[in-house]
């Protein structure tokens, strides 16, 4: 989820068998509402003349997937937000010849490299088909290369390099650039753009993007990454801003809380954008080593960069070498699990956060199989209440974070939780849950209260919403009987 200081949150404010084992239908502690509870759902779509960009794979898509859903309610929920990022989000255009598209969050008029990829990732499956939103994607692969050259520790980018800088970054305390919207290194950002362009090369068979632009682009970002081990001292990124809340700036001096240079990289924050508390955050690790893994394949392949696919696969072996040594916690009952945070002084913060990447999202970010040992350890823990930010209400259960505060789940978790499990009632009790919490908008929102769906943040959060779209697509594929 993209940005927040204070006055944007006040903003906003207004083994397999270990896998299948915990789950069943009545196992959640709350009402079971079946589908067909008639809710009346209303179809929130952009009037066809005003939606951003029309694809007619899409319009297919939603379509043949409707007729596979039984309950009215889910399968407008669907058709409403499947697409939302097309209706509502994309820019598309053209940078010196090329395919160029700006893609915002939703409400706020930035583009984030983490929140532009997720969003129109569900749409790779359908580039085939259509033209059009192929080079629409192509678009989005070679802004965010720009985004990446420009400055590769900012997380938002603005539409012009002489637009107006975001409010809340205005006085940061760190190197702007003209065009950064906000500059908080989160590796993750560098993580997402990689997995988008993995995912185009394999789907469509083409190297369009992958240009000696994208080069450089690639370099830049295994270059960043090394800086971030922090071998050789900080490196040349720090970050402040004057803020009353602690998560939005970074201590010491601005290069954050002391860690030990044991092979993983640091990260100021995470994909919450609040700041973390040990510096190698353990998910976004995990992450970066499966993305090297991804840009070693682009380097063999479309870039035909011997070097950098060497440089790639000996910076992943490394990193998840230390991330195996470091990024471990010993818990009570389940054993070892995936930490958080870790220093690499031996200090752990155990926790999850709704924000991907996170612990719950390792399986659906390519990080590790869904039935490792290990994830399955570390994936009970996250839901239950040993993790403080686990929370469970009247309406609905699930992760939350210290972004919007206690109390608050997010969608998104509910939708990881179901990405990732193999068990039938669990992932039908999350598609209930999901129906059911939109405070009757008939869109995902950032985060709603856990005994109050009404009480809820951003009423135009994009990701959430095509998140939602790929959930339904991937349960009508593999479990098409959940939705019958």
């Amino acid at each position: 989820m993209p940005i927040y200081d204070v006055t944007r949150r006040e903003w906003m404010k207004g083994a397999a068998a270990l896998a299948v084992s915990a789950y069943s239908a009545t196992s959640f502690g709350m009402p079971q509402a079946e589908y067909g509870a008639a809710l009346q759902l209303p179809e929130a779509r952009p009037k066809a003349a005003e939606r951003k960009f029309v694809s007619p794979a899409v319009e297919e898509t939603i379509a043949a997937t409707q007729k596979k859903i039984a309950d009215r309610d889910l399968a407008v929920l669907f058709a409403n937000c499947y697409p939302n990022t097309l209706d509502t989000t994309v820019s598309p255009g053209t940078f010196e010849g090329k395919p160029d598209t700006f893609v915002v969050t939703g409400d706020i008029d930035a583009m984030w490299l983490r929140d532009s990829s997720a969003q129109v990732w569900p749409y790779l499956p359908l580039l085939k088909r259509d033209a059009k939103l192929k080079e629409l994607v192509e678009g989005v692969i070679r802004r965010q290369g720009r985004m990446i050259r420009l400055d590769p520790y900012a997380n938002a980018f603005l539409r012009e390099p002489g637009d107006k800088p975001l409010s809340w970054a205005v006085d940061d305390k760190t190197k702007h650039v003209p065009g950064v919207g906000e500059r908080k290194w989160e590796i993750d950002s560098l993580c997402y753009p990689i997995r988008l362009a993995h995912g185009y090369w394999k789907e469509t068979g083409t190297a369009e993007p992958f240009d000696a632009a994208w080069k450089d682009t690639a370099w830049t970002i295994v270059r960043t990454f090394r800086e971030q081990q922090r071998k050789h001292g900080p490196g040349p990124y720090s970050f402040q801003r004057s803020s009353p809340i602690p998560t939005d700036t970074v201590p010491l001096s601005g290069f954050g809380n002391p860690a030990k240079p044991v092979g993983m990289i640091y990260s100021m924050f995470r994909p919450s954008d609040d700041a973390c508390i040990y510096p190698l955050f353990v998910p976004a690790n995990l992450f970066a080593v499966h993305s090297l893994r991804q840009l070693q394949e682009l380097a063999k392949g479309p870039l035909g960069d011997v070097k950098l696919a060497a440089e790639c696969d000996a910076l992943a072996t490394e990193v998840a070498r230390a991330t195996a040594q470091h990024g471990l916690a010993l818990h009570d009952t389940l054993g070892a699990i995936w930490a958080y945070e870790v220093d690499g002084y031996g200090n752990v913060l155990k926790m999850d956060d709704a924000n991907a990447p996170g612990l719950l999202s390792l399986a659906y970010l390519g990080s590790c199989a869904p039935i490792d040992p290990l994830y399955l350890k570390t994936r009970k823990f996250v839901l239950s209440g040993d993790n403080p930010y686990f929370f469970k209400g009247t309406a609905a259960e699930g992760v939350g974070g210290p972004h919007i505060g206690l109390g608050f789940v997010w969608p998104m978790s509910i939708m990881m939780r179901a990405l990732t499990s193999l068990d039938d009632a669990e992932i039908k009790q999350c598609l209930r849950w999901l129906r059911d919490t939109t405070a009757g908008t008939g869109l995902m929102h950032e985060s709603f209260q856990c005994n109050d769906p009404k009480n809820f943040t951003r009423a135009w959060f994009a990701w959430a919403n095509t998140l939602f779209g790929e959930l339904i697509l991937k349960v009508a594929k593999e479990r098409p009987g959940l939705l019958a």
